[in-house]
């Protein structure tokens, strides 16, 4: 069997990195693509358990905010019993295109260890030998924090959303029946978005490396993020200080990481220049 030889990066042309980037994102395509095609198979269980699931009474986040909701003794103002609102497709074409856009997403979320492993072997060639070595720390720890996002945004930002959405009304003259597009956007986008925002860790360990970022800069501006943070968690649940609690704490503990991270990374980065000096 013929061996794969891999090319000098430093030998390459631009043409060449082009080539190798092209590879590179038609295998990460095709990954997503055999996901979206499970995904798009299994779509009882995509939409009618996971999908249609924050929309159901008895979903697990409800039953939980009900029980701390009578832990504080709030008495029942955090149980739900049944969410006002229908999903409706108003469009010929509405329920199949998002069946296919749904698919891509979820194939998205499942082929995403490979997506980024991917990523880092197109990067790995302009590393240091010691650096390559963290590449399966790497694809491991990304891949959890995305993972964490998603559920995050699934167990607790979708729901707390819908409910409120859902439940909101200008008037009694007005009927909450959503377009399943609208629906599964608002879920599309708080999953995805909760699953990027969570490799904040990561972002803050490379603007660190290539010296953007210090601890000292990020305990600076602690106070001003924590007021970003509970602005959109006020912005994002509904307007009790629990649920915005409950949004803003792991968003906390991550700027709080990410302090941590890159003073790590500072304290390793000059200690490498006081030996070359």
């Amino acid at each position: 069997m013929k061996k794969k030889t891999t090319k000098d990066p430093q030998a390459m042309s631009f043409l060449d990195h082009l080539e190798e980037l092209r590879w590179h994102l038609i295998r990460s395509t095709l990954a997503v693509l055999i996901a979206g095609v499970i995904a798009f198979v299994a779509k009882e269980f995509i939409f009618d358990v996971i999908l249609f699931g924050p929309r159901k009474a008895d979903f697990p986040t409800y039953n939980g905010l009900c029980n701390i909701s009578k832990l504080l003794g709030l008495d029942e103002s955090l149980c739900f019993q049944e969410l006002p609102f229908t999903v409706q497709s108003r469009k010929v074409a509405g329920q199949f295109s998002v069946h296919i856009w749904t698919s891509i997403t979820a194939g998205f979320i499942i082929a995403f260890p490979y997506v980024l492993y991917e990523f880092w072997s197109f990067l790995a060639p302009a590393l240091y030998e010691k650096e390559r070595k963290y590449s399966k720390g790497f694809i491991i720890i990304c891949s959890m924090l995305f993972f964490l996002g998603v559920l995050f945004g699934y167990y607790v930002i979708v729901p707390l959303t819908i409910n409120f959405l859902g439940g909101y009304q200008v008037s009694e003259e007005v009927i909450n029946e959503f377009d399943i597009d609208s629906y599964i956007g608002i879920l599309r986008a708080s999953v995805i978005s909760c699953g990027l925002i969570f490799e904040l860790p990561v972002v803050m360990y490379f603007l660190a490396k290539i010296g953007l970022v210090t601890p000292e800069f990020l305990r600076k501006y602690r106070k001003y993020a924590l007021v970003i943070v509970l602005i959109l968690s006020a912005v994002i649940t509904p307007p009790d200080i629990v649920s915005q609690i409950i949004v803003a704490i792991p968003i906390l503990i991550l700027y709080e990481a990410s302090i941590i991270i890159t003073k790590f990374v500072t304290k390793k980065e000059n200690q490498k220049l006081k030996k070359y000096r």
